[in-house]
């Protein structure tokens, strides 16, 4: 009986110990869960950091106002050589394409020998006439008679001028030969024997918005640009203005002269013409300020107010080197971001470094 009285408080100290170390053990699990959360939330306060960008300053600058307008490269003049009278033979084309020619150069010879007839029917016509002024004098043939005679005289005179004067042709301008449609020999038909353009002047004809028809003037300055010469610019000069304008499109025809002495622009090239139509207030960003939202058009920025970002929507316009017009979205002295564009959103707290 004593025996079993012993083992029993044997065994319940051991389950005390038991319950106790438990106990212990459920102690420490839940202060190190604590700490562990404690530990968590420390972690968690900490990456709040405050992202380092770059920023500029919106600000209002003078600004040309710059208006282009696409056209062609045409030659100053061009003239198509073709003989007054048709049915004439070739002699000879003294010129080819790609020839430089000057005003009064003979260029084509024609056939003499129908100038040759002509030249003796205008001989016999002369003689006759002469031998018929006495016996009309004489009350041999009435005066209607000797009329027509002069006139027929008259006319044949007509016909040999003409051919003198088309027998040789002379180049009306001073240029280079672009075109040749016949050979020696060949029988002259409707088509132009020669084409010749002037080229070392050039002109461009621009159609102008209405808006800008009291800021074009005779003698302005334009500027010239060719994809085929990049960043290089031609000058210009307004020639002639269209004094009416085109009801359908609103604009308003401008020649524009372009030296060209080096023959470095040829007619049919493809040019932009730049005018200044004056001066105007803006304001302005560097245009790495200025995103584009992917999926869309829409242009926004990041403006910095005390030290948070806000993401605004901007219209910009036009591009002045490296800065950016913005016409609508933001005033002069806001501050925008230029950097960290990834780690940005509006609310995010960030930090100015423009060291």
């Amino acid at each position: 009986m004593k025996y079993n009285t012993l083992n029993n408080n044997i065994k319940d100290k051991r389950d005390m110990k038991k319950s106790l170390m438990f106990m212990f053990m459920a102690a420490s699990l839940v202060a190190c869960n604590s700490t562990s959360n404690d530990k968590k939330a420390t972690t968690t306060e900490e990456t709040v950091v405050a992202v380092s960008v770059k920023t500029a300053v919106a600000q209002t600058q003078t600004i040309d106002l710059l208006e282009t307008y696409t056209s062609e490269i045409m030659a100053y003049k061009e003239n198509d050589i073709t003989p007054a009278a048709q049915g004439l033979h070739i002699d000879r084309i003294l010129v080819d394409v790609g020839d430089k020619v000057s005003a009064g150069q003979t260029i084509v010879t024609l056939d003499q020998t129908m100038l040759k007839q002509q030249e003796l029917n205008l001989a016999t016509a002369e003689d006759n006439y002469n031998r018929m002024v006495p016996v009309h004098a004489a009350g041999g043939i009435s005066d209607q008679q000797l009329t027509q005679m002069k006139n027929t005289l008259d006319l044949q005179k007509e016909v040999v001028e003409n051919l003198r004067k088309n027998s040789t042709i002379k180049s009306p301008i001073s240029g280079v030969v672009t075109a040749r449609n016949f050979e020696n020999g060949d029988l002259f038909a409707s088509m132009p024997i020669l084409h010749i353009m002037q080229i070392d002047k050039l002109k461009v004809m621009a159609n102008v918005s209405e808006q800008y028809f009291t800021s074009v003037k005779v003698g302005n300055k334009v500027a010239i640009e060719v994809d085929i010469y990049p960043g290089e610019q031609f000058e210009g000069q307004v020639s002639r203005i269209n004094p009416a304008l085109d009801a359908r499109t609103r604009t308003f025809g401008v020649e524009i002269t372009i030296p060209n002495k080096s023959l470095k622009l040829r007619p049919g090239m493809y040019a932009r013409a730049i005018f200044n139509m004056g001066q105007r207030e803006a304001i302005m960003v560097p245009d790495q300020a200025v995103q584009k939202q992917v999926g869309s058009s829409e242009r926004f920025v990041y403006v910095i107010e005390n030290g948070v970002a806000d993401y605004r929507f901007v219209t910009d316009g036009r591009r002045v080197g490296n800065m950016i017009e913005i016409i609508d979205g933001l005033e002069a002295g806001d501050e925008v971001a230029t950097t960290s564009f990834a780690r940005l959103m509006s609310g995010t707290l960030v930090e100015v470094n423009n060291e």
